[in-house]
């Protein structure tokens, strides 16, 4: 990937990060830790994300401060971000990457199944929203950045709970922006493709695979976690300060 973008205005913002220490969300902390942003994230992946901490430190980055936290306990979440607002004050900037793409059939969905799906998948989102919206108030503004899929845009099968959530992202943002707008908070949706994240290689990426991705994007080569947090800092940024309630797809043109 070429040399990324410099947001000036990202030096000094406080960001927040669901689900940071691996994958996706690992390369959105590199990246706002290295444009000069202080980064809080939480995760359950203890140790990948201790890993991370030391590696943007010893990269000359800020270290980011990391608390292990399960997203789907709502009280817990909620307090870990008061915590860490309280550390490195107010966010400027919320990304809710934090999911989990879990197959499973139509036939085999329980309630409690889909309960749990949700409760990953979905309803940390609007916390998240409630948790930052008094200090972005106080500040007189901030981005929230929701992680979408192009899974339900581009029917993908076998996860029907996971894309009815990735699919309600997108209500969640326009609607977040309505209400949110005044207070000069900006609320958007970054849509990845397939996005080649050590997990998706270890559980889904083979033969057929590699040609379904080669016949369904546009361009060549492979999408990678570092694409979609490049999207992540201009949405973060002052430069977007006029974007809202949109959908920025970032799948190679997939869909």
């Amino acid at each position: 990937m070429t040399q990324a973008a410099n947001y000036p205005s990202l030096q000094g913002k406080r960001v927040f990060v669901t689900g940071g220490g691996t994958g996706i969300g690992a390369s959105i902390v590199e990246a706002f830790a290295k444009q000069g942003a202080s980064v809080a994230f939480v995760d359950i992946a203890q140790a990948d994300s201790e890993t991370l901490c030391d590696a943007i430190a010893a990269s000359g980055a800020g270290r980011p401060l990391f608390r292990a936290c399960d997203i789907t306990d709502i009280a817990a979440l909620q307090h870990t971000m008061k915590e860490l607002a309280a550390e490195l004050g107010d966010f400027d900037v919320l990304v809710n990457n934090a999911a989990n793409d879990q197959r499973h059939s139509v036939e085999d969905v329980t309630p409690e199944y889909w309960d749990q799906r949700i409760a990953i998948n979905q309803r940390p989102l609007f916390f998240t929203c409630q948790a930052v919206l008094p200090g972005m108030k106080a500040k007189g503004g901030g981005s929230i950045i929701n992680i979408g899929s192009i899974s339900w845009i581009a029917k993908g099968a076998g996860y029907p709970v996971y894309a009815t959530a990735k699919a309600a992202t997108h209500g969640l943002t326009r609607g977040m922006a309505r209400d949110l707008g005044k207070h000069n908070v900006r609320v958007n949706t970054v849509t990845p493709g397939w996005v080649m994240t050590q997990r998706q290689v270890d559980l889904w990426v083979d033969a057929a695979a590699e040609e379904e991705i080669a016949r369904s994007q546009c361009l060549p080569g492979k999408l990678l976690p570092q694409h979609i947090a490049a999207m992540c800092l201009f949405l973060g940024a002052d430069d977007s300060a006029m974007c809202t309630a949109q959908d920025f797809i970032v799948d190679a043109g997939w869909v």
